[in-house]
């Protein structure tokens, strides 16, 4: 093309560009639709929710695309929720219109200019999970980004919720009730009524104040627990967790706890959360204190993530993943604040959470994948590795919960450290809250590295690039020495033989045993042993995972073990020489002369006086 030419077309479109931005810039707001809709459940044995969607646009338009999301946040997996719809129809008051399937998850209307029409559908429900539906004889659970549709381009466009409950049925939702209208909800927007599950059943409600906001646990089912107890422990820590951040950020707030045969999880929510724990599993003390746990991580949530919000994590595009590196803040700090509010809730002790974290640090040191994958890795890839773990998935993932919550541990400690108690982890979630959340904005890594480094008043430069980006062992003596701590790793007896050691996790599968993993750098990983290998027999025995157990026992270190088993369809034999058992017995304790810094900085941390030392074991 002649130069010229060429000149001549580039200011043309310069041209086109800024007369265009200029007429979008002085353009009026499109006026959203009217978007309202019905769910009912006049057979939940079928395990079928009837949706009925009510549309009337602002303008005429020839197409309409309704659109259902792929994932609902929170949980960082394509779950494709649209393979649960059938019986999908549109229509006007007058006549039927047509439509057709464009995506995966896109249903493309031909509404031929007319501003008002019907959709109904049917969503199959029979899966009970915090992130999907259930509906059943017993109750109806859903999600509303597994059961509803936005209008491809209005998610901003505010939505009404019309319930019709099985029989006698109530409804619990965090979603706010229109006045004067029953059972009839109302979101601001798409975001909101997809950040709104709903329970309905014949539940339980127990109810409290924090802050004189009304607070309700909506409990689903029966079980083993003490009603009184949890409402009196949920207050605590919700009062815990208040005083904290120092803001209340809702007018009322509902606990969806599920109690099933079962299982057990949680989703956050902006004024709610979805709990699933065993009907059976509020006794004895630590499973009821691990439940504590679950409510103190959703609740907390509330700040960190819902509010808080990592970069790519709002406003969120329902139809593909939304990548972040920081799922190890978001998830993995939380983890560590669930035990730090039942502490300062009162309801566990200093000692208590000392044992909770050592074991903790025992789970991540006993992961081979910490060496191989870095937690901001371990975010990134969430929604191709977490929920998608296999027999593999120990020797090549970490988890962001378990790391990132030993992470915020040492954190705190170096910010603590480094501002000689002036500062805290505490300082940088409320510096986000205030600087990130109440302007309007997403931090990014490197906001949350400043915003610890300002608390700490130094740099932390090298922390994040060792533990966070990188993959080196954890400091932890070096944290732990600033509030008089010491990691032990050893037996306090000298004289305890060390116990033979194949290094399978092996499972009883009916009349099979089976090997469901093999850790890297242990006997069985090194000499050949498979996950999926069914065991037969040890030194020409049959055994189970009890008989195997018990024989492995009487084995030392160095002795070779023959294993005969099945590969598939063919039958092997393979000779293992065992290894020593890791002296794995991990303790986090005093040191003998602490430092009048020490103890300050511990009883700050934990809330409680230093220790008194432990009394040394001849030999030890």
């Amino acid at each position: 093309m002649h130069q010229h030419h060429l000149s001549l077309l580039v200011f043309l479109l310069l041209l086109l560009i800024v007369s265009s931005s200029a007429r979008s810039q002085g353009a009026p707001r499109r006026t959203p639709p009217e978007i309202s809709f019905t769910v009912s459940m006049p057979r939940p044995y079928t395990h079928l929710f009837e949706v009925e969607m009510r549309v009337r646009l602002a303008e005429p338009r020839a197409q309409t695309d309704l659109v259902m999301p792929v994932w609902t946040p929170g949980s960082y997996l394509i779950r494709e929720y649209a393979r649960h719809v059938q019986d999908f129809s549109a229509e006007t008051p007058a006549r039927a219109l047509a439509w057709r399937k464009v995506t995966k998850n896109t249903w493309r209307i031909d509404t031929d200019g007319e501003r008002e029409f019907i959709v109904r559908y049917r969503v199959y429900a029979n899966e009970l999970s915090v992130r999907t539906n259930e509906l059943n004889d017993r109750h109806a659970f859903w999600n509303n980004a597994a059961l509803l549709m936005y209008i491809d381009g209005y998610l901003d466009a505010p939505a009404t919720l019309r319930i019709i409950p099985y029989g006698n049925w109530r409804i619990a939702t965090g979603l706010p009730q229109l006045d004067g209208q029953a059972n009839v909800f109302r979101a601001e927007n798409f975001d909101i009524l997809y950040d709104s599950p709903v329970l309905v059943s014949d539940f339980h409600t127990i109810e409290f104040q924090a802050r004189g906001v009304p607070h309700r646990i909506v409990i689903d089912g029966e079980g083993n627990y003490d009603a009184e107890r949890i409402r009196r422990d949920a207050q605590r820590i919700v009062e815990a967790a208040i005083e904290m951040m120092g803001d209340v950020p809702y007018r009322d707030y509902t606990f969806l706890l599920m109690l099933a045969p079962t299982g057990g999880g949680g989703l956050e929510h902006l004024n709610s959360s979805a709990l699933i724990w065993r009907r059976f599993g509020f006794r004895p003390e630590k499973d009821y204190r691990d439940f504590l746990a679950l409510m103190a991580h959703e609740f907390f949530h509330l700040w960190n993530v819902k509010r808080i919000r990592p970069d790519a994590l709002g406003p969120f595009d329902y139809t593909r993943e939304n990548y972040t590196k920081l799922l190890w803040v978001a998830e993995g700090l939380t983890s560590y604040y669930e035990n730090i509010l039942l502490l300062r809730a009162g309801l566990i002790s200093d000692r208590d959470y000392l044992q909770m974290l050592a074991e903790a640090i025992k789970n991540l040191q006993s992961t081979p994948g910490r060496l191989v994958m870095s937690v901001e890795e371990a975010s990134f890839d969430a929604w191709i590795k977490y929920y998608r773990r296999d027999e593999n998935s120990v020797n090549s993932q970490v988890s962001y919960y378990d790391k990132g919550a030993l992470l915020g541990a040492l954190l705190d400690l170096e910010i603590r450290r480094r501002s000689d108690g002036r500062r805290s982890l505490d300082d940088v979630m409320r510096y986000l809250y205030a600087e990130f959340y109440r302007k309007g904005r997403n931090y990014t890594p490197e906001d949350f590295a400043r915003a610890c480094e300002l608390m700490a008043g130094a740099s932390l430069a090298e922390f994040f690039e060792r533990y966070v980006r990188g993959r080196d062992e954890l400091p932890y003596n070096n944290v732990f020495e600033a509030v008089g701590l010491q990691l032990r790793t050893k037996s306090e007896d000298p004289n305890k033989p060390p116990k033979a050691y194949l290094g399978a996790q092996l499972a009883q599968e009916g009349e099979r045993l089976m090997v469901r993993a093999v850790r890297a750098g242990t006997p069985a990983y090194d000499q050949g042993l498979n996950a999926n290998d069914q065991i037969i027999a040890l030194d020409g025995k049959r055994v189970d995972l009890a008989s195997f157990n018990a024989r492995l026992e009487e084995r030392r270190p160095g002795e070779i073990i023959r294993l005969t088993l099945f590969r598939a369809d063919d039958l092997r034999t393979l000779e293992i020489k065992l290894g020593a058992e890791p002296d794995d017995d991990y303790r986090l304790v005093p040191v003998q002369s602490p430092t009048e810094a020490q103890r300050r900085l511990y009883r700050a941390w934990l809330g409680a006086p230093f220790p008194p030392p432990l009394q040394q074991k001849t030999g030890e």
